[in-house]
Parts: structure tokens; sequence; C-alpha cells
């Protein structure tokens, strides 16, 4: 038997192997202008996160120094999804107004048609975004308001 490394010549790594080594680690993430085919989370789905990023925070800072911290990190979390719908009805904003100059700008060709129709996809994706986004936050609020309140915990409601 023979020693077969020695012989064999090192391989470079071919584009292919790039391409669906980075595909492993990070998934297909498709451009800014192209549409995203990647389904958006259930509801369900959804409730259930949230049931357990509160029942985490609140089973982790309970009974400990951070405890006192707990109200303004569960408010946090329903602002955090507050403020991420607030970003997306800006960019739908800007969207519907760059819609609104492409329609103006309309002369028939196929460019400007494409662009329209870039537009639009993008705006319907941003609406299906921000719908997401909006019962993240509405499953939050409920869930902070049912979270068991102890002395000095959800005290202050500032939402």
């Amino acid at each position: 038997m023979t020693d077969h490394d020695d012989i064999e010549p090192t391989h470079v790594p071919s584009p292919t192997e790039h391409v669906l080594g980075e595909l492993q680690l990070f998934g297909y993430r498709p451009f800014d202008d192209q549409p995203d085919s990647r389904p958006l989370p259930e509801s369900k789905m959804i409730a259930g996160t949230i049931v357990d990023m509160f029942d985490a925070l609140v089973a982790t800072l309970s009974n400990t120094r951070l405890e006192p911290d707990l109200d303004e990190l569960l408010w946090s979390t329903v602002n955090l999804f507050h403020r991420a719908v607030a970003r997306i009805e800006h960019q739908l904003d800007d969207n519907e107004q760059a819609q609104h100059r492409s329609q103006r700008e309309q002369d028939g060709s196929e460019v400007r048609s494409v662009e329209l129709e870039r537009l639009t996809a993008e705006g319907i994706t941003l609406i299906e975004r921000r719908n997401c986004l909006e019962i993240f936050r509405d499953q939050a609020s409920t869930n902070l308001r049912f979270t068991p309140a102890r002395p000095g915990v959800l005290g202050r409601a500032r939402w």
C-alpha cells in the first residue's frame, strides 16, 4: 500500500463549492432588488415565541437582583416590535411615493413597466412584513397584560 496523499495535487475550491458553502452557512438571502420568496412566520408560531420570550425573561430575572429591571425589559420587548412596525411603515411610505413617481413617468417602455412592477412587489412585501410585525407587537402587548403581576413588576404602563 502506498500513500497517495503525496501524489494527489492540492485542489482549489471551485466557485460552485464556495456558493454552496455560503448557502449552507448563511442560507438564501435575495438581493435588495429581488423578491423574497421565504415564508412569513405563522400566527401560532408568533404567539408561542412571544410567550417563550416573556417566560424566559420572567423565569430568569425573578428573585434576582435584576428583578427591578423586569418591568422595563418586558415593555422594551413590546416596544421593539412597535418600533419595527414604525420603521416598515416609513419604508412603505417611501415605496408608495416611488410608485406614484413611477406611474407619472410611465412612457410605455418595458424598462418603466418593470420598475413599477418591482416597486409594487416591494410594496406588497413591505405590507406583509408590517402585518406580521404587528402580530408580534399585539401578541407581546397581550402577553404583557397577562403576565402575573408581582410587587414592583409591571407597575407602570407606558406604551
